[in-house]
């Protein structure tokens, strides 16, 4: 019973640090494998290096993203997309 008492507080940071940072944390990366998945052709990106374009295709692990006035086109993993950018964001911009 002593023993029990002294790991309580232990067992009750535990649980806490649980609840804090990997729940959310899971919970984040399940919103991000969703993002991922639901990518199209034609959606309008940002790369986690800040590159904005839109993607003109699509495979397994990578895509070909079209960015700047000359219409460069990039390939990048999938892993590199920060974001979709939606309609509503481009013009809430200008």
């Amino acid at each position: 019973m002593n023993i029990v008492v002294q790991l309580l507080p232990f067992i009750v940071m535990m649980v806490v640090l649980y609840l804090i940072i990997f729940l959310p944390e899971k919970k984040r990366k399940k919103q991000y494998e969703e993002m991922i998945n639901s990518l199209k052709v034609n959606d309008e990106i940002m790369t986690k290096g800040g590159v904005m374009g839109r993607i003109t295709s699509l495979k397994d692990d990578y895509i070909i993203l079209e960015s700047g006035p000359d219409r460069s086109r990039i390939k990048f993993t999938k892993q590199a997309i920060a974001s979709v950018i939606t309609p509503e964001e481009t013009v809430s911009e200008n």
